[in-house]
């Protein structure tokens, strides 16, 4: 559905974006992902029509843009603030955009009911636009942009001023809607969490290029690099000293580790200045173990130096036990563990024992 070929945007002399390459497909829930300042709202506005590119190409369901406003191409956008007419009722709102359309006045009626519909806002109509509240306007903003049956719907970051249980409603509530109407949505967000909830693949840029393009669950367990894993979700890092390559993989050694053998699929790059090479696993992927649960070589010690609780989860920073060989310097990673009944929860201060995989491990070099 939209292709970027070599895009490239100048503001003066600062480099926006820097020969983005891209492919969304037809129907797919896609999001530009990563740090204010990266690009991805103004890669959002090139493809809108928003911003002239400095150079490259965008095609959209395979027509060149170039030369296209804003107002010819076959999408809508549905901006951060929503930008709703406070002096206009709900209907007025979403019919804003069928003040040309040659249809009849029933039929835009009849078109503006459907678009409440779709975001869950029917009989709504006459309600005046001030009395709405924060996800009441964002929905008004989306049957606004729907309307007019884009083939693309672009979303700047539409979630951020609603408080947490509503984003987290507004999510699933937009998976659902873009499954209903069928169109390629693009989101633009700076949250991992909600990228990782809403899309079908992600792309995380920073400084204006993609760093990786790839679906959530390829993001987490799989980063083509250190700054992503550090970007995408909480990651622990450790210095790790690399021994040799096997057939099947790299064996190195890691403080509380000792050696062992990271799989070929789990070597990822360090980016440049990094202190090269290092390991990293999420908090999950390693557990704290009951003193009854039997000991295997995969076992590690430590003490707990924090504990955080979230009522469903608690995490435990657990400062390692660390051989001489690294300088016998404190490693301390943290874990996540779910708050089941009747399990215990560790103090400070307590010994632990703490279990893990070689699968779980990532390795940056």
């Amino acid at each position: 559905m939209i292709q970027c070929r070599g895009v490239q945007k100048y503001y003066g002399d600062y480099h926006a974006l820097r020969g983005i390459d891209l492919t969304i497909h037809e129907a797919e829930f896609f999001s530009l992902l990563g740090p204010s300042g990266c690009g991805k709202t103004t890669l959002l506005r090139t493809i809108a029509g928003f911003e002239d590119i400095s150079s490259g190409v965008v095609l959209i369901d395979g027509k060149d843009m170039a030369g296209v406003p804003a107002n010819a191409r076959p999408t809508n956008m549905v901006f951060q603030s929503y930008a709703i007419f406070p002096h206009l009722t709900v209907a007025d709102n979403v019919a804003f955009g069928l003040r040309r359309d040659p249809r009849s006045r029933a039929e835009k009626a009849a078109a503006v009911d459907e678009a409440l519909g779709m975001v869950g806002l029917k009989g709504y109509g006459a309600r005046a636009a001030h009395a709405l509240s924060g996800g009441q306007r964002q929905r008004v903003a989306l049957a606004r942009a729907l309307i007019l049956k884009p083939k693309v719907l672009l979303l700047d970051e539409p979630l951020s001023a609603l408080d947490r249980k509503m984003r987290e409603q507004m999510q699933v509530e937009l998976i659902k809607l873009q499954r209903q109407v069928g169109i390629t949505f693009v989101l633009v967000t700076h949250d991992q969490e909600e990228a990782l909830v809403m899309s079908d693949r992600i792309a995380v840029m920073f400084e204006g290029n993609i760093a990786q393009l790839a679906t959530a669950e390829e993001l987490y367990t799989r980063p083509a690099s250190r700054r992503v894993a550090d970007f995408i979700g909480v990651m622990n890092f450790m210095p790790a000293r690399i021994l040799g390559e096997t057939a099947t993989g790299v064996t190195v050694e890691a403080p509380g580790f000792g050696q062992v053998e990271i799989p070929a699929a789990n070597v990822s790059h360090a980016d440049p200045g990094d202190p090269a090479p290092s390991i990293g696993f999420r908090p999950e992927a390693v557990t704290l173990l009951a003193a009854t649960a039997p000991a295997t070589d995969r076992v590690t010690e430590g003490i707990i130096d924090e504990v955080v609780y979230y009522g469903d989860m608690s995490y435990y920073d657990v400062i390692l036990d660390s051989p001489d060989t690294f300088g016998g310097q404190p490693h301390e990673i943290r874990i996540s563990m779910r708050n089941v009944f009747g399990r215990e929860l560790p103090d400070l201060g307590t010994r632990v024992r703490v279990g893990w995989s070689p699968g779980s491990l990532i390795l940056f070099r």
